[in-house]
């Protein structure tokens, strides 16, 4: 009470000194005289959360447990019990590390804790320190021989500092798939060891298992603190299956850890670059800019010259792309690539369409085969033989495509302007000379008329693409085409007179 009463009858020197710039100082001995007048209310509730503390811990609330031993080292970290329950608590939670610290504090305080040394002994051998495991438990067998949790920890150090010396034995030999089983094993013992996970990784690696090395790896980065080295190796091997965004995702945390970090750094630089190039081609073959997207896939194509899985991507958009803008030699090839580095069934649906495109129905219905050799079940495949069959059997009978000399993805005005071309071009009108000639510019001219019939409707042109002509009358779906009326179209404001002679 005196203590209280000479701070307040001092306030305001003390407020003087502040505004002469002695701010720190007297913050200090504010908190000091604080200290000093709740040590006794500080006992009570260091008490108070010690109890708490072992009923949730009790109960298997680790969490609430912790926070309660938190408090109770904040106001005495001279107890060697409450370092020992708060480790206790993270060794609950997998926190090694944590655990270790803590036990590593109770035995400062009190050498004797055996309890403390037996975990500690225990932590050692799941992060396979096995020198330093067979140290403490021994020490633990020396005070207390009939120890039973020391023994059993001990007994397990033996056999698997062998197994381990033989995996390594297994790697150097290139036996990567013995490997990876014996470290299996040993991991049973020693989980928390990030060397044998780093071990096993590069095994994986080795036989081509990547996403199991992906696993691996990602442990090593929750088992140790700072592991920039790890988030490196986690964005390679991403990077290495094509997955672009998440290798950027990795290496960001790599230089959250080390902004300017040697390997990462470039690697980040390089990474950005292909991901966004990437996600402006699928943007722009979205949104139908079909040159821009050509573009861009040819400059992924340039930034990555060696990594398959991410060239494969880009081989993917050209092969889209340059079916869409017409370019059909071009798609070809680029699917071509794409499959070359992975035979992907989708992949060959695209070239199947880009061989329907060019009437090539064979190898189109050839590629449909192959897709459905990868996956049996795949729909777009079995619709696609289906429709490539029915439109080889059409274009046997008549390709409007073809009459008019225009591509599959013709435009309207395209195929307009083919039509007049042609119309002209074999107008019986022109072969009035020849009898034989005229008969079959007559024929011609109908087939022409035909096609810019179906061609120009959009319905029409939809049912031909799906292998059904619609003037045919065995379709079912023929609505009485009549060539006189395209003729009088043809001649409205022609100088020509023609007339059709049948018998």
């Amino acid at each position: 009470m005196t203590v209280v009463f000479s701070y307040l009858m001092n306030m305001d020197r003390w407020c003087r000194l502040a505004q002469r710039g002695h701010i720190a100082w007297v913050v200090l001995i504010i908190l000091d005289i604080l200290c000093d007048v709740s040590d006794c209310a500080t006992q009570a509730e260091i008490t108070k959360h010690l109890e708490m503390g072992r009923e949730f811990l009790s109960r298997g609330q680790y969490q609430d447990a912790l926070s309660h031993y938190h408090a109770a080292i904040e106001g005495d970290n001279t107890n060697a019990v409450t370092f020992f329950s708060r480790g206790t608590v993270y060794l609950a939670l997998g926190k090694a590390n944590l655990a270790l610290t803590d036990f590593d504090k109770v035995l400062e305080l009190k050498p004797d804790f055996v309890a403390a040394r037996v975990q500690r002994g225990h932590i050692l051998l799941k992060q396979a320190r096995l020198e330093e495991a067979s140290q403490e438990l021994d020490r633990v067998s020396q005070w207390d021989p009939h120890n039973q949790d020391a023994a059993h920890y001990r007994n397990m150090i033996d056999p698997a500092r062998d197994d381990i010396a033989l995996a390594q034995a297994f790697m150097r030999g290139h036996d990567y798939q013995a490997a990876v089983d014996l470290i299996s094993k040993i991991l049973e013992i020693c989980p928390w060891s990030s060397s044998l996970r780093e071990l096993r990784a590069e095994a994986h690696s080795a036989l081509g298992d990547n996403m199991a090395a992906i696993s691996d790896i990602r442990s090593t980065t929750r088992l140790l603190s700072d592991n920039t080295a790890g988030f490196y190796k986690l964005s390679l091997l991403h990077y290495k299956l094509g997955q672009a965004p998440e290798s950027l995702k990795e290496i960001r945390e790599c230089l959250k850890l080390d902004p300017e970090h040697k390997d990462c750094f470039p690697h980040y630089k390089k990474v950005k670059k292909v991901e966004k190039q990437l996600t402006d081609a699928q943007e722009a073959l979205q949104s139908q800019d079909y040159k821009r997207c050509i573009d861009l896939a040819n400059k992924v194509l340039i930034s990555e010259p060696k990594v398959a899985n991410i060239r494969f991507q880009a081989f993917d958009k050209l092969c889209q792309c340059y079916q869409k803008d017409d370019q059909i030699s071009e798609s070809l090839r680029s699917c071509q690539e794409a499959l070359d580095i992975q035979m992907d069934p989708r992949i060959l649906c695209d070239r199947a369409e880009v061989y329907i495109t060019s009437s090539m129905f064979d190898e189109a219905i050839r590629d449909y085969h192959k897709a459905l050799d990868i996956d049996e079940d795949y729909q777009r495949a079995k619709e696609g033989i289906q429709r490539a069959q029915k439109l080889q059997k059409q274009a046997e009978r008549r390709d409007y495509y073809k009459i008019l000399g225009v591509s599959r993805n013709a435009g309207k005005q395209e195929i307009i302007k083919a039509y007049r071309k042609m119309a002209q071009k074999w107008h019986p009108d022109n072969f009035q000379s020849n009898e034989s000639e005229k008969k079959i510019a007559e024929k011609k001219f109908i087939d022409i008329a035909a096609a810019k019939e179906v061609l120009t409707d959009p319905e029409k042109r939809q049912k031909y693409d799906n292998g059904e002509d619609p003037l045919d009358p065995e379709s079912g779906h023929h609505q009485g085409f009549n060539p006189f009326q395209q003729f009088h179209q043809f001649h409205h404001g022609s100088p020509f007179q023609f007339k059709f002679h049948f018998n």
